[in-house]
């Protein structure tokens, strides 16, 4: 039998359940479970099975058999608190395809302390296709949970944006002044201290720009070019990605200079790979 046909052919809706979850979400439904898995699983059920159970509540189940099976109000709808006991039953576990699912998911994980299923959701959360595609939503969905180490993550993600160009999204509305303020600061000491690293070595020459006069002594044409396009793109987006890189930014700093700039250029390949790595080696999380 298939995981899917598997997990379909599991509703939760076992005869021997000792607890049912009455779902929320405008259609109220029932969730049978178990109180032994629920209490290993999650601290928080563990409590509330240890506190006088209030009334049950009507059952939405057109069997009356019930009555004497505890009954407990969730906020969350059946699709969502289904696909989070599928972390601590022994079923399949759901295929999560969206941030969004992500997101959901993990806040109810958190609110519930359902510790298997907030582990296997943070470590989701930070998969190289969210950060890639949307860090600075990773961001939002890290910090507003207090997430710290998947917050720390995410910012290093984000300095491949421009920050402050960035489309809005619904993730940064649940984040304090205080966390954002903190993502501003990594992008603007991190661009400071990479422009600070990019110095005319004494050594690098071009064998034309430099042949006489004053430009003996001088950078060559296509550094100074180099240099003034670095900075400007480090300001945007502190990361070496698009300098280093990116062949085309390379051959562009060549486009006003002399003949001979591009073979000096790629003389000086261990020159800039050694200014990458300082680049790259300077503080990169919040």
């Amino acid at each position: 039998m298939s995981s899917k046909r598997y997990n379909e052919s599991y509703n939760f809706d076992a005869p021997d359940a000792d607890v049912i979850l009455v779902t929320g979400g405008g259609y109220p439904t029932e969730i049978r479970a178990h109180r032994c898995v629920l209490i290993a699983a999650s601290p928080f059920f563990r409590d509330v099975f240890s506190l006088p159970q209030p009334p049950s509540i009507p059952s939405y189940s057109p069997s009356t058999s019930d009555a004497h099976i505890p009954r407990i109000p969730i906020s969350e709808t059946r699709d969502v608190f289904t696909k989070l006991l599928s972390y601590v039953y022994p079923i399949p576990r759901p295929i999560i395809n969206s941030l969004d699912e992500v997101s959901v998911l993990l806040g109810a994980a958190l609110k519930y302390d359902f510790i298997t299923a907030v582990e296997v959701l943070r470590g989701m959360l930070v998969s190289q296709r969210y950060l890639v595609e949307n860090p600075l939503r990773v961001y939002g969905i890290a910090t507003s949970f207090d997430l710290e180490d998947e917050a720390k993550i995410a910012s290093r993600y984000t300095l491949n944006i421009n920050l402050l160009d960035a489309p809005l999204c619904d993730e940064m509305r649940h984040i304090s002044a205080y966390s954002y303020q903190k993502l501003i600061n990594l992008h603007r000491t991190r661009a400071k201290a990479a422009s600070e690293l990019i110095k005319p070595p004494r050594s690098l020459k071009c064998p034309s720009c430099n042949s006489c006069g004053h430009g003996l002594y001088g950078s060559p044409k296509w550094w100074n070019e180099f240099a003034n396009k670095a900075k400007a793109e480090l300001a945007i987006r502190p990361t070496t990605e698009g300098i280093f890189d990116n062949m085309e930014f390379l051959k562009s700093t060549c486009s006003s200079g002399c003949p001979r700039c591009p073979m000096s250029l790629l003389e000086a390949g261990p020159l800039l790979m050694d200014l990458k790595k300082q680049i790259d080696e300077l503080p990169s999380t919040i």
